[in-house]
């Protein structure tokens, strides 16, 4: 199952696909979080999503099964490079 496209962030603004509402929009703010792929040593599985840099809260974005999945998840929320942890 491929992981649907969020929206952009032109002009500030997040364009919601049909199909979704604005609640079911996963909201990054580059001022309090950080974008981590999360990667188990057992099992190799990656996970994309966000890290709140006060308090280490991971939230959880799309499951990484290629990297054109990286590429998606980088072009969808605006991020240039994203840390893995393990």
């Amino acid at each position: 199952m491929k992981f649907p496209k969020i929206g952009s962030l032109l002009s500030g603004r997040k364009q919601v696909p049909a199909g979704f509402s604005e609640d079911t929009v996963i909201r990054f703010d580059p001022e309090t979080q950080t974008a981590v792929i999360r990667s188990s040593i057992c099992t190799g599985e990656k996970v994309a999503g966000f890290k709140n840099k006060k308090d280490g809260h991971f939230t959880e974005v799309m499951l990484i099964r290629s990297p054109e999945d990286e590429k998606i998840f980088k072009e969808t929320y605006g991020v240039e490079t994203i840390r893995t942890e393990y």
